[in-house]
C-alpha cells in the first residue's frame, strides 16, 4: 500500500434493547472514577506544597520538581477533558481544584524567591 492510501469503514450500530443506557452508564462511571482520581491527586499536590512550606524547604530544585508535578496535572486534566464528552459537572470541580493547585504553587514560588534571592 502506498503512502496515503487506505480505506475506512463506517458502522452505524443501533442497540436492540436497553444496551444504550448500560453503555452510557459504564462510560459515565469510568469518567467519574477518572475525575475522582484526578481530584485526589490535586489534593496530594496541595498537601505536598503545604509540607514544603511548613519545612521551609525553599529551594529552586524543589520548586522545579513541584512545577513538573503541576504540569503533569495540567496534561492529565486536558486528557480527561478531551474524553469527557458527557460534560460531567465533576470536570468543573476538577478545574477549580487545578486552579487552587496553581495558586498554591505560585505562593510557594514567591516564598522560594524571597528566601533565595538577595535583596
Amino acid at each position: 500500500m502506498a503512502k496515503g492510501e487506505g480505506s475506512w469503514t463506517l458502522v452505524d450500530a443501533v442497540p436492540r434493547n436497553q444496551g444504550a443506557g448500560t453503555f452510557r452508564g459504564a462510560f459515565e462511571a469510568a469518567r467519574l472514577e477518572e475525575w475522582e482520581e484526578f481530584t485526589a491527586d490535586c489534593g496530594k499536590f496541595e498537601q505536598e506544597i503545604a509540607k514544603e512550606i511548613s519545612r521551609e524547604k525553599f529551594t529552586f530544585a524543589e520548586l522545579e520538581e513541584e512545577e513538573q508535578s503541576l504540569e503533569r496535572l495540567r496534561r492529565w486534566f486536558r486528557e480527561l477533558k478531551s474524553r469527557d464528552v458527557l460534560r460531567l459537572p465533576q470536570a468543573d470541580d476538577a478545574s477549580a481544584h487545578l486552579v487552587r493547585c496553581t495558586e498554591a504553587l505560585e505562593a510557594y514560588a514567591s516564598l522560594v524567591y524571597d528566601a533565595t534571592l538577595p535583596e
